[in-house]
């Protein structure tokens, strides 16, 4: 488990236990361990574990050009805390690929579909200081142009679904209304591959408190994306509001991520039968909350286990 450190937003070569000429390799090795481990779980859509990464945002925000890393700029966390973050001092492009690696690597480790993250364009904007752009929108808009040739890139590379990671949606609702979507738009600009969207409430580990209903979740039925992904467990989330985004499948998180303690397959079957009477089950994909990054293994292991029992209790009872 690792300790509940706030994640990087530059970036945090001390968190590494290996010598930088093995980390590489170190990162393969605990990539096939997280891989095995879904695999054994059973679960039919695998990601490589996002072993590689200091943090969901930093890996990719950090590639970027126009983003100063020897210099660091400062804002407020979601939290109250202050933190270090990228500043911005001239226009933002994507230099290069920054992740096609990953998803070569793990299309050639494993049959199942694969599954993928990039960082949100507004969410990068809200985790960044900006020196350079004229207001936040401007800098969205060409953040969201570089996640966009990333993902182009990553499905060429064998992706079968590529999740956009939006958490300040829900953080900065306000904003959000003002912007967001035309910059996730931008950001999905004439993909033809299976594309998701995540917004979220924050780490468990690290925002502990959840509220009943999200701040900003009915305004994506608005957006070309394909697939939401959402947070019902911790919060136990009013699902009606699903029935506001039709024509979305929805990932369904049903694993809380606050505790250790191991949900029985009958508990994951009753948060899914939750959201079942406004969608129908044909668009749900079960899954966690949220990243998982924050438990001990054998907690992960036991909590996709019960999981993909728990989505097996409900295929069968629909069927039956």
């Amino acid at each position: 488990m690792l300790s509940k450190r706030m994640p990087p937003r530059v970036r945090a070569g001390d968190l590494w236990r290996v010598a930088p000429e093995l980390l590489e390799l170190a990162q393969d090795d605990a990539t096939l361990l997280a891989l095995r481990d879904m695999e054994r779980a059973g679960l039919d859509i695998v990601t490589d574990g996002e072993a590689r990464r200091e943090s969901y945002s930093n890996r990719f925000a950090t590639a970027l050009d126009g983003m100063d890393l020897d210099n660091p700029g400062t804002i407020l966390s979601r939290s109250g805390q202050q933190i270090l973050v990228p500043r911005v001092t001239h226009a933002v492009r994507r230099l290069h690929p920054v992740q096609v690696r990953d998803v070569e690597f793990l299309r050639a480790n494993t049959d199942r579909k694969i599954k993928i993250t990039v960082p949100g364009p507004f969410t990068m904007t809200q985790l960044s200081q900006n020196d350079f752009y004229k207001d936040e929108e401007a800098l969205a808009h060409d953040l969201a142009a570089a996640v966009n040739e990333e993902i182009r890139d990553l499905f060429a590379a064998g992706a079968d679904v590529v999740q956009i990671d939006e958490p300040y949606m829900q953080a900065y609702p306000d904003k959000a209304r003002q912007y967001a979507l035309g910059a996730l738009n931008r950001a999905l600009e004439g993909l033809t591959g299976t594309t998701a969207v995540h917004i979220c409430f924050g780490y468990a580990a690290l925002v502990p408190g959840r509220p009943p209903a999200y701040a900003f979740l009915s305004e994506l039925s608005a957006c070309s994306v394909r697939q939401i992904s959402i947070e019902t467990a911790q919060s136990k989330l009013d699902c009606s509001v699903l029935s506001q985004l039709p024509g979305k499948n929805i990932i369904l998180g049903v694993i809380d991520l606050s505790t250790h303690e191991v949900e029985t397959p009958q508990v994951v079957a009753e948060r899914i039968e939750r959201a079942l009477p406004f969608i129908s089950p044909d668009r749900i994909i079960v899954a966690p909350d949220c990243g998982m990054k924050y438990l001990p293994r054998p907690v992960a292991f036991g909590k996709m286990r019960a999981m993909v029992e728990g989505a097996k209790l409900v295929r069968e009872k629909i069927a039956a």
